[in-house]
């Protein structure tokens, strides 16, 4: 007996009408990891990067995401689809690309989680004990292939809490040091004057702050990943893209600006190695520097707090990178580029085979990490977190030049600003963001070569550092090959990626 495309639609079909835009806004903002941003990025941006002109770094990022929202959302009208990214690509790049860059879009969400994972087990290890990292790893390996299995809207609900209490912490004791004013008062032009942020120039000092900066924001475009789930995509999707690029922006810019106030302008540089030097290494614990405000200006109970919601920040992350990897493994399983059982889901209307082969993969690199006794955090944690923001800037490029040539040959309602002013700035923010974040590898990553001191010298690599920033760029190569010489294009794949 033949299956008709009726009957089995509903098996490679993802649950509908399941979020609205505050969902999908708590998976994007928990996949930012506000928190772990604020207590990990900020503190070495200040050092290294510009000083008290650190808020001003990532007011500037946030905008140049806003310009590339302006062009995602506008394409979002004309694709729906759970692997945004490539379909987004495909059409106006055309199949065989876009397929390539779904397939460093799943290396991007994948290193991402594999990063988090080690920060995660890591992180307990040392604070609780009892069990090594790998264990408290493979516990929320666990609890997070289950949520990832019961269905989207559970693990929004999971979010939503998780993410209301992180930022509750954080605008609270934001509002607190800014209320109290610090040892020198409130300078907004100490942060965001455009000469003190430009300051070192973009290949010193500035430069690093920007690195650090783009590296916080990963996870923003995943809005478009959930269109296909959502009640009313066409006008979700824009909705959810800029309230999530407007609440990340606006979150890291003034907490990043109360940490400079809390400590004062003129000497944040000092106050910050200061409180985050352990054992006579600066910036070996960079979280103590907030935790140390939130003790100053809110009390000691706010920071206790906020150590407890470094691991639920961290969770929810995990929770956001599974669902986001899942999907674009769904849409390359439907479309004919991975095997169709990928596209399979289950009766929750959630993609399950896509999303145990998820947890599988990275399951077996947990079990390699654990294996081979590397460090969690050095080296699972920062390898992988550079790798993963290296992948996605990458992609978001190739996207942004994407919609500048499909909206070229598909004229619509959409005005110039939305077509081409937009994404063209966008694409210059973002080339230019891809090139200090190669540049400056070596610091994001840990993967500095010997002898090579990473603040005052750009690509001083060690081999696995090398390894790392071209992995990306070998596997959209290799992507595009395999698509060419490949014949199992289907109708999905053509409706998906074909302008």
């Amino acid at each position: 007996m033949t299956t008709t495309h009726t009957e089995a639609e509903p098996e490679t079909t993802l649950h509908k009408g399941r979020l609205g835009v505050i969902g999908i806004v708590f998976f994007v903002v928990a996949a930012a990891a506000p928190l772990v941003g604020m207590t990990g990025a900020v503190p070495v941006a200040i050092v290294l990067g510009n000083g008290a002109a650190a808020p001003g770094a990532y007011l500037i990022v946030g905008i140049t995401l806003l310009l590339f929202s302006v062009g995602y959302a506008a394409m979002s009208q004309r694709v729906t689809n759970a692997g945004a990214f490539f379909a987004y690509v495909g059409r106006g790049l055309g199949k065989h690309l876009g397929t390539a860059s779904a397939f460093v879009s799943i290396l991007a969400y994948l290193a991402i989680q594999l990063a988090i994972y080690g920060f995660f087990g890591g992180l307990l290890a040392a604070q609780v004990g009892l069990l090594p990292w790998w264990a408290w790893t493979l516990l929320a390996w666990v609890l997070v292939t289950l949520l990832s299995l019961l269905s989207v809207d559970v693990g929004a609900k999971v979010l939503g809490v998780l993410m209301l209490l992180e930022l509750a912490a954080l605008v609270v004791t934001s509002v607190a040091i800014l209320a109290d004013g610090g040892p020198e008062g409130i300078n907004v032009w100490a942060s965001f004057n455009p000469t003190a942020i430009l300051a070192g120039g973009l290949t010193g000092s500035a430069g690093i702050a920007f690195a650090f900066a783009f590296a916080s924001f990963i996870g923003f475009e995943a809005t478009a990943i959930y269109g296909e789930e959502s009640k009313d995509p066409k006008k979700v999707v824009p909705r959810a893209t800029y309230l999530a690029v407007g609440v990340i922006t606006v979150l890291f810019a003034l907490t990043a600006f109360a940490m400079v106030t809390g400590m004062g302008a003129s000497s944040v540089v000092e106050r910050t190695v200061e409180l985050s030097t352990l054992d006579g290494v600066p910036l070996a614990d960079p979280a103590a520097v907030l935790f140390s405000l939130a003790t100053q200006y809110v009390g000691p109970w706010m920071a206790t707090v906020m150590g407890i919601l470094v691991l639920s920040s961290l969770f929810a992350g995990l929770l956001a990178f599974q669902n986001a990897s899942s999907r674009y493994l769904f849409a390359l399983g439907r479309g004919g580029a991975l095997p169709a059982p990928l596209s399979h889901v289950n009766l929750r209307g959630a993609p399950s085979t896509a999303s145990v082969v998820t947890s599988v993969v990275t399951g077996l690199v947990i079990a390699v990490f654990a294996v081979f006794q590397l460090d969690p955090v050095l080296n699972m944690f920062y390898w992988f977190s550079g790798l993963a923001v290296v992948a996605i800037v990458l992609i978001e490029v190739l996207v942004c030049v994407a919609i500048i040539v499909y909206f070229s040959r598909n004229k619509g309602s959409e005005n110039l600003f939305q077509t081409l002013i937009a994404p063209v700035l966008a694409t210059i923010g973002l080339i230019l963001g891809e090139y200090l974040l190669m540049s400056r590898f070596g610091l994001l990553a840990g993967t500095v070569a010997e002898g090579v001191d990473p603040t005052t010298t750009s690509w001083g690599l060690s081999p696995i550092g090398w390894v790392l920033v071209a992995l990306p760029f070998a596997l959209l190569a290799a992507g595009y090959v395999l698509s060419l010489i490949s014949h199992s294009e289907n109708e999905e794949l053509v409706m998906d990626v074909l302008s």
